[in-house]
């Protein structure tokens, strides 16, 4: 039975006697520091907005929801909600413990009765939930690249909520929403997600949906993890509070949903549907290519335009909430008005700017009409989305010991340097590790931390206008492509893959580390005893046998010139 929109929804919290007293017991128990994912989850889990799942998915609801999207009982749910943890903590941990689940400053925010331990199957989950192990898809890539490799699962008991300082009087719990509605006399409410800026398009879409369906407006925007690149939540929340003037005040209100997106179409659709069913939502607008990742391995999309749409109409009774399907908009040019793309008669001007095109002028500062989005949206994210040239980047160079990266990455400082404009950094190789990773050897292990560590920096580097410079040798693809997912949220990545044979930089060998290794006292050298994945698709390749410095530095300023990051003739 579909519980009334308006009657408070089971939370798991515990008195706050009670959470008192746990957290001392606590104190003494194993613990796990939960990821930015893990934390979004865990807080939806607290507050109902999982209903009704009562904890992380133990191991039979887990096979049942990738397999079916029904829990063990039958339940509908389609997105697996797990625990995943490294090895090394999971073979401390028997079903039948207890844990303390805390945040990144250390604070308990649950226990967790740990009644499943099991190592999921992550190609079978990739398949089944996100409709291919297809690494283009960032929800399996963060599967097989960050997720732990063990699952727990089990119960939850809630201590107390993560705390947010940021847009503090918009973050409501599902039972506060649902009282808000029951104060105002709401009985009708139609949602709308979104992870995206509001352009006018949007404004148009959700107008028409609430009057078709002749409800209230919520605006529902995600604030937790979205799909990288994303415009940051800070900024998109500022854009949301720009335009909510557009919008009736008492017909219409804003509410941000701390949400982990998986970006899993059709799946993510009616999970959507059963969150917005929690917080006392009664319809739910669907969009075409609803959570879709974009484009595959082979450039086609993930999903089908309209394939979300087709499974929430199957399980829309189930849900509980009734979808409000919408088409793609278009602006009419004749008309002065937004219309579905597929209700135009042919003859008739239409005007559409792509995500895409929408980037570009935002890159390069061209201007961006009044009839796509409001002024002060295209304010906003011009203060967070300056002209390319003036951005942040990093540019990565990688290849074997010898190769010439170092010498490389000298000569490109200099010259970036020499034409000013933004801070550059050379992270280089040795340099990072006296400095950053002094404690750290030559393992597999140690030297993944070593480039996620240059990585770390770079970002940080990137995200505040500079440009980072790295030289290591990075062999191992995977750490490559995670390093650029870190960096991609705040500004290019441009990979450099200087491509001299492994027989010429043994020729080279001033720091005699490859005589060294031929005779086995250096272990795991790449090249030699450790392999050195070939980037497949750098920005740019050089091979500098033959060839000076200078025209190496030269071809990589042309390739970020070429790329709008720094300008022609700077």
């Amino acid at each position: 039975m579909v519980q009334s929109p308006h009657a408070p929804i089971p939370e798991l919290y515990v008195s706050y006697d009670s959470a008192q007293k746990l957290k001392i017991e606590a104190g003494e128990m194993p613990s796990w520091d939960l990821t930015a994912r893990q934390m979004c989850d865990l807080e939806l889990l607290m507050n109902g907005g999982f209903s009704p799942l009562k904890g992380f998915l133990g191991q039979a609801d887990y096979d049942g929801v990738v397999d079916e999207m029904r829990l063990a009982d039958g339940t509908l749910w389609p997105m697996p909600i797990t625990l995943d943890v490294s090895e090394k903590f999971a073979d401390t941990i028997e079903p039948g413990t207890d844990i303390a689940l805390r945040d990144p400053e250390g604070v308990i925010l649950a226990v967790m009765n740990v009644t499943d331990r099991w190592t999921p199957d992550k190609t079978r989950e990739a398949e089944k939930v996100f409709g291919a192990d297809d690494m283009a898809h960032p929800a399996v890539a963060y599967l097989h690249r960050s997720a732990g490799p063990v699952y727990l699962g089990g119960p939850v008991t809630g201590l107390q909520a993560p705390v947010h300082y940021d847009f503090r009087a918009r973050r409501d719990t599902p039972n506060e929403l649902r009282a808000y509605f029951r104060k105002l006399g709401w009985r009708k409410v139609v949602a709308f997600q979104t992870r995206n800026p509001l352009h006018r398009a949007h404004q148009e879409l959700t107008f028409r949906a609430a009057k078709e369906a002749q409800a209230n407006l919520l605006i529902h925007p995600v604030v937790g993890l979205t799909k990288p690149g994303d415009v940051d939540h800070f900024t998109r929340v500022r854009c949301y509070e720009a335009v909510l003037d557009q919008y009736p005040a008492a017909t219409t209100t804003m509410s941000l949903l701390n949400l982990a997106m998986r970006m899993a179409g059709p799946r993510e659709a009616v999970w959507h549907g059963l969150i917005r069913r929690n917080h006392g939502v009664t319809h739910f607008i669907v969009g075409r290519d609803h959570a879709g990742p974009g484009k595959n391995s082979a450039g086609e999309d993930f999903y089908g335009p309209y394939d979300a749409q087709d499974l929430f109409r199957q399980y829309e009774s189930e849900i509980g909430v009734e979808m409000v399907p919408f088409k793609h908009m278009v602006y009419v040019q004749e008309r002065a008005q937004y219309e579905p793309a597929d209700e135009i008669e042919e003859g008739v001007t239409v005007l559409n700017i792509s995500g895409t095109e929408l980037r570009r002028r935002l890159r390069e500062g061209l201007e961006i009409p009044d009839w796509f989005s409001f002024p002060a949206v295209v304010k906003e994210l011009r203060r967070t989305s300056p002209p390319r040239d003036q951005q942040g980047f990093t540019v990565f160079f990688t290849g074997f010991s010898g190769s010439g990266k170092s010498t490389i990455a000298n000569a490109l400082m200099v010259k970036l340097m020499e034409m000013g404009g933004r801070p550059t950094t050379l992270l280089d190789g040795d340099v990072v590790r006296k400095h950053l990773s002094s404690e750290l050897g030559f393992s597999k292990e140690h030297r993944d931390i070593n480039i996620r560590r240059i990585g770390y920096v770079a970002s940080e580097i990137t995200k505040n206008g500079g440009i980072a410079i790295c030289a290591p040798i990075a062999p191992y693809a995977a750490t490559r492509a995670q390093v650029r997912e870190m960096i991609e949220s705040y500004g290019a990545f441009v990979e450099v893959h200087v491509a001299t044979s492994i027989e010429e930089c043994e020729r080279r060998d001033r720091k005699g580390l490859y005589k060294l290794a031929r005779e086995g006292k250096i272990k795991e050298f790449t090249g030699i005893s450790d392999p050195y994945d070939v980037p497949e698709h750098p920005e740019l390749r050089l091979d500098t046998e033959g060839t000076d410095v200078d025209y190496c530095a030269q071809q990589v300023l042309l390739k970020l010139e070429s790329l709008g990051l720094i300008g022609a003739g700077s």
